[in-house]
């Protein structure tokens, strides 16, 4: 059914012994949707896509793929993956090894097609074990296309690779996710799941932390900073001001964390404490740390 869901998660648990790495995830990934897995180190993401892709079987609940077991859709090319292991195969060609893989796909897309995509064309005639870091990343990409999957699974496809090559990959998997495919994809920087997900899902101790839009997931860890100047006056009682979740003061400069920055300024001017105002959303990576700390404080 094309109203499928492309992918789906329900109560799903995994444990290796005594760890928990996946604790009763919920998660549905849209047709055409751009998703992003963020999280810590052990936080369950490899675990996660490791049942997606049915490397592994969950202890409980259900995963599906385009309505079937994960086995199924990937056996029938609607998946490809990329995972964060992979060795330079010696002495063949890009082009020779894109061949290859798709080869072994019903219904392959065509190699040029997936070198176009990956942005190999240029380097197709090169030898795999001669690429540097960034161009073999590009290689292991276009494999995942090779059998035009509807689905595209990335395990953290950016670690070790430099700035350059790291915008090279992303405009990429653009180029195929604005083909109407679907991307899921694990990531540690916050700055590339607010750049290129539609979606960000937080995971933190094996469970669904966070799902929403960065800006969503901003406002849920904390809003908005206001920033002003002391001049000298005292800090006292900003803690208690409209829409205030904490506050920091670095030299004369305070810095409030607030879910409501409107009624934080208004409540300012009537202190008449604005003095080098400024008011921006709390940066991605505030709202990480601000996020799992409330995990950490919750179950500790």
């Amino acid at each position: 059914m094309r109203n499928e869901p492309a992918v789906v998660f329900e109560a799903t648990t995994k444990s290796y012994g005594s760890v928990r790495a996946v604790d009763g995830v919920d998660l549905t990934v849209r047709r055409g949707e751009t998703v992003a897995l963020l999280g810590r180190n052990g936080a369950g993401k490899s675990t996660a896509i490791g049942l997606m892709l049915g490397l592994a079987e969950p202890d409980g609940g259900r995963v599906s793929l385009f309505g079937a077991a994960p086995a199924r859709a990937v056996e029938a090319g609607r998946v490809g993956a990329m995972l964060q292991e992979g060795r330079p195969v010696s002495r063949v060609t890009v082009r020779e090894l894109v061949a290859f893989v798709a080869r072994t796909y019903p219904a392959p897309l065509p190699v040029a097609e997936a070198l176009e995509l990956a942005g190999l064309t240029e380097l197709a005639g090169r030898r795999v074990d001669r690429l540097s870091g960034g161009q073999a990343q590009r290689v292991r990409f276009a494999l995942a296309l090779a059998g035009s999957p509807e689905l595209i699974v990335l395990d953290e496809p950016t670690v070790a690779l430099d700035v350059e090559a790291r915008e090279a990959f992303w405009d990429a998997m653009r180029g195929y996710a604005r083909r109407g495919n679907t991307v899921l994809f694990s990531t540690h920087y916050l700055e590339e799941a607010d750049a290129h997900a539609d979606r960000i899902v937080v995971l933190d101790g094996g469970r669904v932390l966070a799902d929403g839009t960065g800006e969503e997931l901003r406002r849920a860890g904390g809003g908005s900073l206001v920033s002003f100047d002391l001049a000298g006056g005292s800090s006292e009682g900003l803690a208690h001001l409209p829409g205030v979740t904490s506050v920091e003061i670095r030299g004369d400069r305070a810095r409030l964390r607030t879910d409501d920055s409107d009624a934080t300024v208004v409540a300012l001017a009537a202190l008449n404490a604005i003095r080098g105002l400024e008011v921006a959303p709390v940066s991605m990576n505030d709202a990480f740390l601000s996020l799992t700390r409330r995990t950490l404080e919750t179950t500790s």
